[in-house]
């Protein structure tokens, strides 16, 4: 795994339990550590609607039938590459706004592209407003920067370290002291366009979740909507955008001695235009955008949700909504989550589901795909439970996957493939998808939005992804019934009893593992004994 991979995929680790070791010391030594600057002036917008003569906003007319006005129009992106090459069609075809707010932005060959095209499109007059978490943003300051002193083009960073000097690690070592704040991000993943389009889902802008990455690539999903949700997701960056918790890129990190207005936007020339080889701009112009058009919910966090506990009231959640839908299932629950930790709250909902009859099915990482071991083990603590609850576990094989179903598009060759998409399907009829895991950073810490489409067809649509990918590169789990081999195998110290079996799947050489597979005894117990001192709340 390249560098830049490596530290984005163990970052979130480090996070939820690095900075628990020995914090009672650090924030003595840490005393007078840096703090985030006072009277920052924030300049407040808000989501241009005048739009109907732009031509996104004529495309979205176009390919939206008259009986079907109050209605959204959507359209699942499990695509990577077709993902990666729409954003870029949207920002290219914008004409008055783009809006843009995720968790990362790499310095990597895809967030230079993607960056690029904003750039692109401030300099021929569109508003751009980008709002990036902070956690991962300090090594792309001087990109940031750039772009914030385009006349029309604004960046903030969204709930920032105190810190921005040094490496990742040093920033959140120093930043400590602050930590009930900064252990708080905001996960979302939104783009608008000229208010007409949204892209939102599980991708962040990275190489990695556009099959770009040459160890590791991520198994995503997203969505593209149009009419309705498209003017609810603009107004809810405009609550993130205009946050106290959203802090203008100068305020932060413009040079010693360099006002922002000063950097030199044109200091790197822009690389070669967007190649729409693809014909993607071609099928946005002409209005050929196959789209299903359905009630559309969505389920969102307040920016406040960032600021520490007992700061203010809490409201209701994105995971609180999700709960009720998962809740209202009366036959059959599929859920897809690269980090599945159910907690206490969790299991009392699969009780009662189980109880009644629902069938509940839950795709997530092996520990050998995982991106975040800790979290594993968090979920590894219900597997036995959910079991014997008949509830179907199905975890992914990063040994040989293949691009087909959920999030397929190019070859993963060589590169190991993690489960990241965020999607549930009920009652084949109601879609989830967004940047929510079913985990307690997404229920508590975090900031999340989901997208809920009320389509059958949708569901189809999506049913069909989900059964490609769990006839290919998987495992299912079962309770062991071989209580001589459940002896045997008590090295693993993971499994509670009774034990867990991996089988491999259908149409493949049958293969029965009874611990984790493709993971050495040395590192199960390693994990395993790191575990037994990471609070829940923490995965």
């Amino acid at each position: 795994m390249d560098n830049s991979t490596t530290n984005r995929a163990t970052r979130g680790l480090r996070l939820r339990w690095l900075s628990r070791l020995g914090l009672a010391l650090l924030i003595a030594l840490l005393t007078g550590c840096a703090l985030l600057p006072g009277d920052v002036v924030r300049p407040e917008s808000a989501a241009i609607t005048d739009v109907a003569d732009t031509p996104l906003a004529q495309v979205a007319a176009a390919a939206t039938p008259a009986d079907r006005l109050h209605l959204s129009g959507v359209r699942l992106l499990p695509d990577a590459q077709d993902a990666f090459a729409l954003r870029l069609a949207l920002m290219r075809a914008a004409r008055k706004s783009i809006d843009v707010q995720y968790y990362v932005i790499a310095h990597d060959t895809s967030g230079a592209q993607f960056v690029d095209e904003l750039r692109r499109a401030a300099a021929r007059g569109v508003r751009v407003r980008l709002l990036v978490d902070d956690l991962h943003a300090a090594e792309s300051d001087a990109t940031l920067l750039r772009l914030a002193a385009l006349p029309g083009a604004e960046v903030r960073s969204f709930n920032p370290l105190p810190v921005r000097r040094g490496g990742w690690a040093t920033r959140l070592l120093l930043s400590l002291h602050d930590f009930e704040r900064v252990n708080r991000r905001m996960h979302n993943k939104l783009l608008v366009a000229d208010n007409a389009f949204a892209v939102t889902g599980g991708r962040n802008i990275a190489d990695e979740y556009f099959m770009r990455g040459a160890a590791a690539n991520f198994i995503d999903m997203d969505i593209l909507a149009s009419g309705p949700v498209v003017r609810e997701l603009s107004d809810l960056f405009d609550r993130f955008w205009n946050s106290e918790q959203a802090y203008p890129i100068g305020s932060l990190a413009a040079p010693a001695g360099t006002a922002p207005s000063t950097v030199d936007a044109a200091a790197e020339p822009l690389p070669a235009a967007f190649d729409d080889s693809d014909g993607v701009l071609a099928r946005l112009a002409d209005g050929r955008l196959a789209l299903r058009f359905a009630p559309v919910q969505l389920y969102a966090d307040v920016p406040a949700k960032a600021a520490p506990a007992g700061a203010s009231p809490r409201p209701a959640t994105a995971m609180d909504s999700a709960m009720g839908l998962f809740g209202s299932a009366r036959h059959e629950v599929q859920l897809v989550s690269p980090y599945f930790v159910p907690g206490q709250r969790g299991m009392a909902k699969i009780r009662e589901a189980t109880a009644a009859g629902v069938k509940l099915t839950v795709m997530t990482n092996s520990l050998a795909s995982t991106d975040e071991p800790m979290a594993y083990w968090g979920y590894a603590r219900y597997r036995g439970e959910m079991l014997s609850l008949g509830v179907t576990l199905i975890e992914l094989n990063p040994a040989s996957p293949s691009s087909r179903g959920l999030g397929g598009g190019g070859s993963l060759g060589s590169s190991v493939g993690r489960l990241h998409a965020k999607v549930a399907l009920v009652d084949r009829r109601w879609v989830l998808i967004g940047s929510m895991n079913m985990d307690g950073r997404s229920s508590r810490t975090n900031t999340e939005l989901a997208l809920v489409v009320d389509s059958r067809e949708l569901a189809a649509d999506l049913a069909a992804l989900l059964h490609d990918r769990e006839g290919d590169d998987h495992y299912r789990l079962r309770l062991s019934t071989d209580r001589a081999a459940s002896i045997a195998d008590a090295d693993d110290t993971s499994a509670a009893e009774p034990r867990v079996e991996w089988v491999s799947a259908p149409g493949r050489p049958l293969r029965v593992h009874r611990s984790e597979p493709h993971v050495g005894w040395l590192s199960r117990v390693r994990l395993g004994f790191v575990s037994l001192f990471v609070p829940e709340d923490l995965l």
